[in-house]
């Protein structure tokens, strides 16, 4: 959980951009927390009003907060009906700090329009649930915050698939939903004992379907021929692009992109997990690799940083960067994390109550 923050902020400046781009405004590649890509961030476009940089965490961190409040108060499995009983409530109700905005305010005001859809859908259009992701932008508004699952379904990959997919159904659709179960897999695998980067993308593989899985796995073969990030930038995008809908200029999109279709994929998904074996599962590597790649990098870095924190634990993420990140975005990084672990906890109690009773109710249908 800390490492995905970590990695928002560290990605949130640079978020939009080239390789090229960023190294031409710093005048070097990201090393760490940085300032603004726009000096005059408040007036510039597209990035005001949002004070993007400086430590400042995005909405993956603060969707990511949203779905653990979620947990904490269903305190068992999630589906998509608890999106629409708690998420949105969670999303219109409680103002909190905006880290981006430097004010209070409603989450529904800084989360971009992908993520209003789940209250568009939900509290005013009274859509089913399970079908409310059907129609908006297929992109990776529902796979950036679904670390929390994956860690609820810690060691059981399958299950945080299954669960993660039921979720973003109230948000996600096509290869955007695809995306969230297959990143929530990871975690999970992540997370089981001498897991490593390659066992996490083979994980991954096992479970994910059509584009997703093809992307993943042209992805990952090209990142296992390179273990420094800079070589990696330029064979990484040539990789995925064959299944991106955005296309190159990605301020520009394309017209099919973000488009439902069972032949394509999210970037973000692919290059975090590419970037995972790039950087060995060691946090700056892998994370700043992620950063420095540009276009969506805030959400392949918060991956990046989830998948990473949960191969290694709090350790693994530089203190510098989490306490600055926290101090400033006002926000504690870690008091999510604690909560989920004690959720997490009384998940699988209820779970091996479950497949005991199952367990003795096979028996005595089948016989011994």
């Amino acid at each position: 959980m800390v490492g995905a923050a970590v990695g928002d902020a560290l990605g949130g400046p640079v978020e939009g951009w080239s390789p090229e781009q960023i190294v031409e405004r710093y005048g070097h590649r990201v090393q760490g927390i940085v300032g603004p890509y726009h000096e005059d961030w408040r007036t510039a476009r597209p990035i005001a009003p949002y004070h993007k940089g400086d430590g400042h965490v995005t909405d993956d961190t603060l969707m990511t907060h949203a779905l653990v409040r979620v947990y904490e108060k269903v305190r068992d499995h999630l589906d998509a009906y608890a999106v629409a009983e708690h998420l949105v409530p969670d999303l219109i109700g409680t103002p909190r700090w905006i880290p981006e905005l430097e004010a209070e305010a409603l989450l529904l005001q800084r989360v971009f329009l992908a993520e209003k859809w789940i209250v568009t859908r939900l509290h005013y259009g009274h859509a089913d649930p399970r079908e409310a992701g059907v129609g908006n932008v297929v992109n990776c508004g529902a796979a950036m915050y679904m670390a929390p699952v994956g860690l609820v379904n810690a060691g059981h990959p399958a299950g945080a698939y299954a669960e993660a997919l039921d979720v973003a159904g109230a948000h996600q659709s096509s290869y955007g939903r695809e995306a969230a179960g297959v990143f929530a897999a990871a975690v999970a695998a992540a997370c089981e004992p001498g897991a490593c980067p390659a066992s996490v993308v083979e994980a991954a593989l096992l479970l994910a379907k059509d584009g997703t899985r093809a992307a993943i796995e042209a992805v990952c073969d090209t990142a296992a021929r390179y273990a420094d990030f800079e070589a990696a930038l330029g064979p990484l995008r040539e990789a995925v692009a064959p299944f991106d809908t955005v296309g190159p200029a990605y301020r520009q999109p394309s017209l099919g992109a973000r488009r439902p279709s069972r032949l394509h994929s999210i970037e973000e998904l692919p290059i975090a997990l590419g970037m995972l074996l790039v950087g060995g599962g060691d946090f700056r590597r892998t994370v700043l690799g992620a950063v420095n790649y540009g276009r969506d990098c805030d959400s392949i870095a918060t991956m990046c940083g989830a998948l990473v924190g949960a191969l290694q634990g709090a350790r693994a993420v530089p203190a510098e960067w989490s306490e600055e990140v926290s101090r400033a975005s006002r926000l504690d990084l870690r008091a999510p994390a604690v909560a989920l672990a004690a959720v997490s906890r009384e998940v699988f109690a209820r779970d091996r109550q479950r497949r005991d009773a199952h367990e003795r109710a096979f028996t005595m249908i089948a016989g011994a």
